[in-house]
C-alpha cells in the first residue's frame, strides 16, 4: 500500500494505492498519524487505486474519522472501486464515513 499525502491550501489530499491489509496496516497507521493531530482538518482521500481493505484497514479509517470529528474537521473518501465500496456498505461504514 502506497500512501501519498499532499497539501493543497487548507485541504489535505491523500492518495491510496494497493491493498490495505494486515501486512501494511501498521505502516498506513504511521502514515496517517500526523493527520490525526491536525486542528480543524479537511481531508480528502482518493481511493481510485485502492484494491482492497481488510478489517484492520476499516478500523484505521474509523479511527481517522473519529479523530477528524473530534477536531471539528471533515473526512471524505472518493473514487472507491465497487468491490471496496461493497466492504464499506456491508459493514455499515458507509453510514459513518462520507463516501462520494
Amino acid at each position: 500500500m502506497d500512501t501519498i499525502i499532499t497539501n493543497e491550501g487548507t485541504k489535505t489530499m491523500v492518495k491510496l494505492k494497493g491493498r490495505l491489509d494486515t501486512t501494511n496496516a501498521d505502516q498506513f497507521q504511521h502514515d496517517i498519524q500526523p493527520l490525526m493531530e491536525c486542528k480543524d482538518p479537511d481531508i480528502d482521500v482518493d481511493c481510485c487505486d485502492m484494491e482492497y481493505t481488510s478489517s484492520q484497514g476499516l478500523r484505521l479509517f474509523l479511527t481517522l474519522q473519529k479523530s477528524v470529528m473530534s477536531h471539528g474537521g471533515k473526512l471524505v473518501l472518493r473514487n472507491m472501486k465497487p468491490q471496496v465500496k461493497e466492504v464499506f456498505d456491508i459493514t455499515g461504514f458507509s453510514n459513518i464515513i462520507t463516501i462520494v
